[in-house]
């Protein structure tokens, strides 16, 4: 690497020396150094800020319409070989990643003179830090920074139109009022987004920044992503896949104990969070595990607030409630038809709740 910018040392311990990249990122780009910690944010960076309010401006003006500004929907498309190839893709694209990743860390290892755990860093150290110092050495350096940071930008913004999307779309299905004003709902989503991540912007923002990338996308994934399979295995059913039973039995017996494994181990070896030499305060460790909670705190409590909303006993509403909605419709209907002569497509019935099943 070119330039040592700064050293420490004491008594004890070799001097410690840091990066040119290091530093411009870190004391630049970030001014970590007029913080002291989580407590102690600073003020807000308005070149950053400033960047973010362009970032969800264009945001905004790509999804405010819908969908038929961001791409095309064929209505009648099947799309079970969009989603495997899409899947293959993304797998694929991860594995040629790795190979792309640890190959650079070993070049920056073998210029460096260091060993490659000395190199070797997660998150935005490793974008931001280590990738541009390796294309700083290569032929045509400005041609390939541009190319790299351009990705980095399309990646976040599709990333971006991805989560947003899937809250946009389900609250307009359950909320028709949202969905006939997407425009101005649209508009205070991405509001409340910059609004949260100015504190991203801040000195000391990266503090923030670290708590959010440590628990707000760990745990709180697995576990969802592990009731889904639960639900759709067992409750959805799978006779409504198109693969064979036995396949998918296999693949839910595959993938099930693979999630559990990962949360268990996960947290039996957890430790409190820390950054270099930064040792997040208990109360920080705390804030961290409610955010976690937040977004799965809501499959428990849904599931307890529909056993209290549905009549009958116990055995009768856990039936109910593990019954797929579809099920429900087609007994509906055909107690309809049997008793006054009314005939239903299952498909276009649908009962707001379980009361409204009752009446009927």
């Amino acid at each position: 690497m070119t330039g040592n910018l700064s050293a420490s040392s004491n008594d004890t311990k070799a001097p410690v020396f840091a990066s040119a990249a290091g530093e411009y990122f870190s004391r630049y780009i970030l001014e970590m150094q007029h913080s002291t910690g989580l407590h102690d944010l600073g003020y807000i960076k308005w070149d950053m800020a400033l960047c973010l309010l362009a970032v969800y401006l264009i945001c905004y003006f790509s999804m405010w319409k819908g969908i038929s500004t961001s791409g095309k929907y064929k209505v009648h498309h099947s799309i079970l070989k969009d989603a495997i190839l899409t899947s293959l893709i993304n797998s694929c694209t991860s594995f040629i990643a790795g190979f792309v990743i640890f190959s650079v860390l070993g070049y920056m290892a073998h210029i460096s003179g260091v060993p490659i755990n000395e190199v070797a860093v997660e998150g935005p150290g490793l974008v931001f830090i280590v990738y541009p110092a390796a294309i700083a050495t290569m032929p045509g350096s400005i041609f390939w920074s541009l190319i790299f940071f351009m990705m980095l930008l399309t990646l976040g913004l599709d990333s971006s139109f991805g989560g947003s999307e899937a809250i946009i779309t389900a609250l307009s299905d359950e909320f028709p009022l949202i969905g006939n004003n997407r425009e101005i709902f649209i508009a205070c989503l991405f509001s409340l987004y910059f609004v949260v991540g100015l504190a991203s912007c801040a000195q000391g923002g990266f503090y923030f920044f670290h708590l959010l990338d440590k628990y707000a996308a760990g745990y709180s994934i697995l576990i969802a992503v592990l009731f889904e399979s639960i639900a759709v295995s067992w409750i959805y059913g799978k006779r409504c896949f198109i693969f064979s039973p036995s396949f998918h039995y296999s693949i839910g017996c595959l993938i099930s104990p693979i999630f559990q494994f990962i949360i268990v181990y996960g947290l039996t070896t957890y430790e409190p969070l820390s950054y270099e030499s930064y040792v997040y305060p208990q109360w920080a460790n705390v804030l961290g595990v409610v955010i976690a909670s937040s977004s799965v705190i809501m499959i428990p409590g849904m599931a307890v607030y529909q056993m209290i909303i549905t009549p009958g006993t116990f055995i009768n509403l856990t039936n109910t409630l593990l019954t797929p909605w579809r099920d429900h419709q087609t007994v509906l209907a055909r107690s309809l038809s049997l008793n006054g002569g009314i005939t239903s497509d299952p498909a276009q019935i649908r009962l707001t709740s379980p009361e409204a099943s009752d009446e009927v």
